[in-house]
């Protein structure tokens, strides 16, 4: 039907046609964004990007700016006031000795963790491993305890007995994160940025302790814990080593496009995994050119619906580009697996041991 005067058209009609331009305009401009998104991401590489390879000083000064420009992304919060340190014991056994330890980080805000340590350890100061637990997980389960899926083999235990300290911050989790996210975006930061702050501080904290050796730390993380692991290190070069358990991917498609392969973020509820600028110029393979050449570890199932593993392994080998050019290949390393989304203890206890 065509009309001139909106008038004499039927009610019924001109309400159809109102909705159904607003529904073409909804898929336009998700199309649209989308399409800048993933189609023009090449494009923005060649502008925000300027790597120089020539040598190792002259690469981390080349990308000095996308670090700080990532700090930005992510937003800084500052700590106030001492330690105020509280700790109470969580667990003793004949291999591992463990706290809880509380520390504060600004006015009522605290950072809490399970510090473990091997029960009899000699007069050396230990290798420390940041145990990030994942989404709807606790401390607890890093430890060997609430995980009955065994998604975790109580890896952050295993870690203490085998001669590691072991520090497992806790993190807000669950759908709930959006309500955090939502005020933090309104002081110019996000979440992620918040979390990152509080483990700086816990860094600050557990370096001063008697038992750990402040020059050997690494962060081991799986599914939000490998997101943490992931966003952590371009921005804390304390952390000498990384292993990414269940979340490095192909992060333009695991974004924004949809695919009954693996879960896409744009169709969930997960808003805090939405970072102000992350696509402009962040994709897993360029945040690992920010932690390059320090040594990580990719841990990533077939079976783990999280990604499309055939993804993943085109997003390693760019991110294994920058390893490679400036000759340390052997540095970064992809234990692709048959199973799911889980910790896989053997391989990550190796790469520890050979890099830390």
């Amino acid at each position: 039907m065509e009309y001139q005067k909106a008038k004499n058209v039927d009610t019924g009609y001109l309400q159809r046609t109102a909705d159904d331009l607003q529904s073409l305009l909804r898929r336009e401009t998700e199309d649209y964004l989308r399409f800048l998104i993933v189609d023009k991401y090449a494009e923005r590489q060649k502008l925000f990007w300027q790597r120089d390879y020539s040598r190792l000083e002259a690469y981390l000064k080349s990308v000095e700016p996308n670090r700080k420009r990532w700090q930005d992304c992510l937003g800084v919060f500052t700590p106030e006031g001492t330690y105020q340190e509280e700790e109470e014991p969580f667990l003793e056994d004949e291999s591992v000795r463990a706290f809880r330890v509380s520390i504060q980080f600004a006015r009522n805000l605290r950072c809490r963790a399970i510090l473990a340590l091997p029960a009899k350890r000699k007069s050396e100061k230990l290798p420390l491993v940041v145990a990030q637990h994942g989404i709807g997980s606790t401390p607890e389960r890093v430890m060997g305890f609430l995980d009955k899926e065994n998604y975790y083999h109580g890896y952050g235990y295993q870690l203490a007995r085998d001669g590691f300290a072991v520090l497992a911050p806790q993190h807000i989790t669950g759908i709930e994160r959006r309500r955090y996210q939502r005020l933090a975006l309104l002081l110019g930061g996000t979440l992620a940025g918040l979390e990152i702050s509080k483990l700086k501080r816990l860094l600050d904290y557990i370096t001063t302790r008697p038992e750990v050796d402040s020059q050997r730390i690494a962060m081991w993380g799986i599914s939000l814990g490998g997101y943490y692991t992931l966003l952590a290190l371009p921005v804390e070069e304390r952390i000498k080593a990384g292993i990414c358990c269940a979340f490095f991917n192909h992060r333009l498609e695991k974004m924004v496009v949809d695919d009954p392969r693996y879960s896409c973020f744009l169709s969930t509820e997960e808003e805090h995994i939405f970072l102000p600028g992350w696509l402009r110029e962040f994709r897993d393979a360029d945040l690992l050119s920010l932690i390059c050449p320090r040594p990580f570890l990719i841990q990533t199932g077939k079976a783990d619906g999280v990604s499309w593993w055939p993804w993943v392994v085109k997003e390693f080998q760019q991110a294994r580009d920058h390893y490679e050019k400036l000759g340390f290949p052997e540095r970064i390393q992809l234990d692709l697996h048959t199973g799911g989304h889980e910790i896989r203890y053997a391989t990550g206890l190796a790469f520890l041991k050979k890099w830390l």
